[in-house]
């Protein structure tokens, strides 16, 4: 049996692969929705709400002052990007909805789980399949259609009135309590759920702070450069808009590291440490923009496209793997190039430390540059103590972030501190090359199998299969780790198969992106009795790759 999405076979099997799945060693614990994530949420509905009521009260005040040109400035910087954050945000609410009333995809699927069903069903799920076919009359269908309306209705509501992300925010944090209050297959449905919504709504929001909060701190910064005074409300809006840059960037990696089994979870410690390491960089980083921008605006725009351009060609020579098709990449390359204006991005699975020193060493060279232009040809009504501390504030904030990022990469990075012996400045050792697929009773989790719903396990590196144990090859990696605790996932019950190879971190999985797929595996999720797992296409062994190829 089988459901396409976007010409992927997705299958739903209760036979596991020997050759990719290794013997279990104990189960793999059940992550559940704590009081913590609940407070999390809250704060970044605060964090949202103080960054927009920041910036419209500011955009009021120039009004009210008769600065036309920089009220004209401050609400363009709020409305465009928001405007074109909910556009992006119906899309996706209308693909999923539409999708999930009758499109030949969610169709297909629930003939794949109505199959799956029976094979996996017992006396009592036989029972209730032919109690559910039966209560299909005229009066469901009236609700039904009176339900999609009002539905339809409040959603285009909700984003003509911008709301479309505390809306998401709200829902996921019903669906994490749900999946509390849930039994074991409740739950797990709902966290399902839950880590799809907040996958949206991480993505949603760093296109929307990278678009709206970067531009308006540079401005607002630049406006008190230029006047030689801090209103109350231009630093409230500054602050606010420079915490929601530092919030956005640890709340997408904690997301995205939620997302993926292969990866360890971001404790909220290292978040927070986190969320200071951008606070303090992008903030530097703003504060040289702003204080170049103050004086030759020209120069500064031709600056931000050359660093732009610069940064874009960078990242698509780099040969990423984030989106379904190659124009979706090539416009993600694109909106990452924005955020490289700001701060570092991680975008390639592999050895980061070279890339983010290089990286690191230009914003330096680039910070010190524009703040030097700017203290020679500076205004002369502004003094050499003011200069002087400007100065100082720049240099120390940075100074700051760089030091935070060492503890966080030395400390608190999820895969374990920072130690070992290293072959050159990108981390290049000699160790033993496991083989990803083939299992064995002590191996760790394979790289392509996904327990349901998606948590932590051992990290694993894909590779080519190996004959006759290990072999010893000098190969990159990232910084030897303190090992993690050995988990496998659980191998009985279903198995969902995705005919894709997995993608690498630090992209989201194909079924986080693909709605398409996405819907098709919470269909297939709800109606098997047994919570499925996931399973990719293993590239290890030439006998699952021709078992894929002969897939329907």
């Amino acid at each position: 049996m089988a459901a396409k999405s976007d010409g992927t076979a997705v299958s739903l099997q209760n036979d596991i692969p020997p050759t990719c799945l290794p013997a279990p060693e104990k189960r793999t614990p059940q992550k559940e929705h704590s009081l913590l994530d609940c407070c999390w949420t809250l704060c970044a509905l605060l964090v949202f709400f103080s960054d927009g009521a920041s910036d419209l009260w500011l955009a009021a005040d120039y009004y009210l002052r008769r600065d036309y040109w920089w009220f004209a400035l401050t609400l363009v910087f709020i409305l465009i990007p928001s405007v074109v954050v909910q556009v992006l945000s119906f899309r996706w609410f209308a693909y999923d909805y539409l999708d999930a009333n009758g499109s030949g995809t969610a169709a297909a699927a629930l003939v794949a789980a109505s199959n799956a069903e029976a094979q996996f069903s017992t006396k009592d799920s036989e029972q209730r399949g032919a109690g559910r076919s039966a209560v299909i009359t005229g009066t469901r269908s009236r609700t039904d259609a009176c339900c999609r309306v009002c539905v339809w209705l409040f959603q285009c509501i909700v984003h003509i009135l911008q709301l479309a992300q505390v809306w998401r925010y709200v829902h996921a944090l019903y669906l994490g309590v749900q999946s509390r209050w849930r039994g074991h297959h409740g739950h797990r449905h709902f966290y399902w759920r839950m880590m799809f919504e907040s996958a949206d709504i991480s993505m949603l929001r760093l296109l929307e702070t990278f678009l709206k909060s970067a531009p308006q701190l540079v401005l607002q910064l630049s406006i008190m450069v230029q006047t030689s005074q801090v209103l109350p409300l231009q630093g409230l809006s500054a602050s606010a808009s420079l915490v929601s840059l530092g919030w956005m960037m640890a709340s997408y990696q904690k997301a995205l590291r939620d997302s993926r089994d292969d990866k360890l979870p971001m404790s909220y410690k290292a978040v927070m440490v986190n969320i200071l390491w951008h606070l303090f960089t992008v903030g530097a980083r703003a504060m040289a923009f702003a204080l170049f921008a103050s004086i030759f605006q020209l120069y500064f725009g031709i600056f931000i496209v050359a660093h732009w351009c610069a940064m874009t060609f960078w990242i698509i020579q780099g040969e990423t793997d984030f989106c379904m098709s190659k124009w979706e990449e090539i416009i993600y390359n694109m909106m990452v190039g924005i955020v490289y204006i700001f701060c570092w991005f991680s975008v390639r699975e592999g050895p980061t430390r070279c890339r983010l020193l290089l990286y690191s060493l230009i914003v330096l060279v680039e910070n010190v540059a524009l703040t030097a232009i700017w203290y020679i040809y500076r205004s002369p009504r502004t003094s050499d103590f003011y200069a002087v501390v400007i100065v100082c504030v720049v240099c120390c904030s940075y100074a700051l972030g760089t030091f935070f990022m060492f503890v966080y990469y030395c400390l608190l990075h999820p895969d374990g501190p920072v130690s070992g012996t290293y072959i050159g400045c990108c981390g290049v050792r000699v160790s033993a090359v496991p083989d990803p697929c083939i299992s064995s009773p002590t191996s760790a989790a394979p790289l392509d199998a996904v327990s349901s719903p998606p948590r932590t396990l051992q990290r694993t590196k894909g590779g080519e299969a190996v004959d006759g144990g290990d072999v010893f090859k000098v190969r990159p990696i990232a910084s030897i780790r303190t090992p993690a605790p050995r988990l496998s996932p659980r191998t009985e019950g279903p198995v969902i198969r995705i005919d894709l190879p997995r993608k690498q971190y630090p992209a989201w999985d194909a079924h986080f992106i693909d709605r398409r797929l996405r819907k098709t595996i919470l269909v297939l999720e709800s109606a098997a009795p047994v919570t499925p797992r996931i399973q990719y296409r293993c590239l290890g062994t030439p006998k699952e790759v021709m078992e894929y190829e002969t897939t329907v």
